[in-house]
């Protein structure tokens, strides 16, 4: 019997909606956009941008009077837009951008931007949203523009004068940041910037005149579509050099982690070997840092998530992947003490991380330097971050650093009066707890280091 449960999201576009038959992605595409559709694909508007790893590509399933459904190509796990360090917002953003334009000059515009449209898909990222795109209007604005400097330059600007950490507002803003809100967030000195003045002050200004039009006495706007392409490309030219401002204090772990060399080499083996044990395609590494350790294993991975709670390393990550053209690995960002919860109406729109990391059911899952941070700076007893762990992966590779470690000592000395709460902390109350999940299949001590290596399956 077929099983067809259509997306939670998909009521916000009547052009058409996405749903899952049998476990498999389609869409079907309602009468309202047949011409569009039958368009952009006699022109050759789709292919062109298939053939350039821009939109997800698709193929036709059928077609009737009442409904076209086609089947985008799989994308096996999806992040959103507050998952997603600096660069990979700077990067969706610019994406959204060129679109637009390659839009225009083709006789289409995109009726939307949403940082939802995106997803990140063989090291880049891509657009989802197969009927995001219309008929150009003349002398009509973009009717995205406003969502995208909600969406998109609003949480980019934040980031560069506030921290990357600002990008996390668009969870709680899933229709984007307030103008007004935003422009208020911004330093006074923004201002007196052409550009900023122009597309967030000057617009907060319009948004607040607009909304106290009660008797609709405004007049459309009329603008050409050269002037709309000149926006167009400040937007991208400005949105390019943006910059972060902030250091972090993992950005750079590996160049200041008391591993020895030797006993970094070990470890990196015996992960390598366990992964090759098991036969291990799908993984994911929970703290992950920059990759490094994913990168060290020698058997080749269809699929290999990578998050951490700093941007900084995530961002690092990303860019290693663009240099090295790597196509089986997707950053994010992370914060395994609060991970992403479920928004939206219904808190169904977007699903929470652990919905989606137990559907894309990695087969392994890497836990390094990660357990002591759980347990020391989020009071997480061995018993919950157990049950974590063995709720979407058959096997966990986990690391478990000693009472000795000098962290696991600098995150105690950190505790001061209430250090003696944290004596539970050892490796035999770890074991008992986490046996009760899992069974342990083999347990090495990294030499050089107080720190032991688990190899568990859940039970």
């Amino acid at each position: 019997m077929t099983t067809i449960s259509k997306h939670s999201a998909s009521f916000r576009d009547p052009s058409g909606y996405v749903y899952l038959d049998d476990g498999v992605i389609k869409r079907t595409i309602n009468p309202i956009y047949f011409k569009q559709y039958e368009a952009l694909n006699t022109s050759g508007f789709f292919k062109a941008l298939f053939d350039n790893k821009l939109l997800v590509a698709h193929k036709e399933v059928s077609a009737t009077a009442e409904k076209i459904i086609i089947q985008p190509e799989h994308i096996p796990f999806i992040t959103y837009p507050y998952e997603w360090s600096f660069n990979q917002y700077k990067e969706a953003a610019l994406l959204t951008l060129k679109l637009q334009k390659y839009a225009l000059e083709h006789g289409f515009s995109l009726k939307d931007a949403s940082a939802f449209n995106v997803a990140f898909y063989n090291g880049k990222a891509i657009f989802i949203d197969t009927l995001s795109f219309d008929f150009y209007a003349e002398d009509s604005p973009w009717r995205g523009y406003k969502q995208f400097i909600s969406h998109f330059l609003g949480p980019l600007v934040l980031s560069h004068y506030h921290g990357a950490q600002s990008i996390k507002l668009i969870s709680n803003f899933i229709d984007g940041i307030p103008i007004k809100m935003l422009a208020s967030m911004l330093p006074f000195k923004t201002k007196l910037n052409p550009f900023l003045y122009t597309n967030i002050h000057l617009l907060a200004k319009f948004e607040d005149k607009h909304s106290q039009d009660y008797k609709g006495e405004s007049k459309a706007s009329v603008l050409s579509k050269k002037a709309q392409l000149n926006i167009v490309q400040s937007l991208y030219n400005y949105i390019k050099n943006l910059t972060l401002k902030e250091h972090s204090e993992w950005g750079d772990y590996y160049d200041k982690t008391n591993y020895s060399t030797r006993a970094f080499i070990k470890k990196a083996t015996i992960i390598n070997q366990w992964i090759d044990t098991l036969k291990t395609n799908t993984i994911i590494d929970i703290g992950g840092n920059d990759g490094t350790f994913v990168r060290k294993i020698e058997r080749q991975l269809q699929q290999a998530l990578v998050c951490d709670i700093d941007n900084n390393a995530v961002d690092f990550n990303f860019k290693t992947i663009k240099e090295n053209k790597e196509t089986y690995m997707t950053p994010f960002v992370l914060d395994v003490l609060n991970p992403s919860a479920s928004i939206g109406f219904n808190n169904t729109e977007r699903l929470s991380f652990l919905k989606r990391i137990q559907a894309f059911a990695p087969e392994a899952t890497l836990a390094l330097a990660v357990i002591h941070h759980m347990s020391l700076s989020g009071n997480v007893s061995f018993k919950m971050s157990a049950q974590f762990f063995a709720s979407f992966s058959k096997y966990l590779i986990i690391e478990f650093p000693k009472r000795e470690d000098s962290w696991v000592q600098r995150l105690l000395d950190s505790k001061t009066d209430f250090k003696d709460y944290f004596d539970f902390y050892n490796i035999s109350n770890f074991e008992k707890e986490y046996s009760s999940y899992f069974d342990i299949i083999e347990k090495l001590a990294i030499q050089d280091t107080h720190r032991v290596l688990y190899l568990m399956k859940v039970k």
